[in-house]
């Protein structure tokens, strides 16, 4: 039997340890709303629903429940933005709510930030850029220096990646596989 459902991921749940200082956390860094909050039927915990979208009841589940002494599992929650403006914001709003091991990377493909939260889950923080190179890609990102420096150099690092091609290319080529 063949299937053509092809879900799309909409939503990510993180068990934590003090739900409130998590919930303040991603309202003040992110902008997220708390759409609900309360206790569990089938699942016996204390959960929070927040998001960033009136489309979208929830983007992320912020349970209580996590395990004491428990180290994350996360392996990442990423966040999409617009610009590097917006990217150099979000870094800001950040540290001074808590996030540590802050680091910029140039995927090529994506600028990004990445730092943990107050619990330890490591979070990005990303735009796209109109270039492809393979992945994993990860040059350094310093947000100190210009725009124009910024872009200029992701694309002389793209363009001499023998994978190169242009993001809609990759899209094009992708649209018409099956994967």
């Amino acid at each position: 039997m063949t299937s053509s459902a092809k879900p799309q991921l909409s939503h990510f749940g993180v068990f934590c340890h003090d739900l409130d200082r998590m919930i303040a956390f991603y309202t003040e860094v992110f902008g997220m709303t708390v759409t609900d909050r309360g206790q569990g039927i089938t699942m016996p915990f204390e959960i929070a629903f927040l998001t960033s979208s009136p489309l979208q009841h929830h983007q992320l589940a912020l349970a209580s429940h996590r395990a004491e002494g428990s180290v994350s599992t996360v392996m990442q929650i990423s966040f999409k933005i617009k610009s590097l403006n917006e990217l150099r914001e979000v870094r800001q709003k950040a540290l001074a709510k808590g996030a540590t091991r802050m680091r910029g990377l140039n995927h090529g493909n994506a600028l990004s930030i990445y730092f943990s939260d107050p619990e330890d889950n490591t979070v990005e923080v990303y735009l796209d850029t109109p270039w492809y190179v393979t992945q994993p890609h990860g040059d350094p990102l310093d947000l100190e220096r210009s725009d124009d420096d910024i872009w200029n150099e992701t694309e002389r690092i793209c363009r001499a990646d023998p994978t190169f091609m242009s993001a809609e290319e990759w899209q094009h080529s992708f649209s018409r596989t099956d994967i």
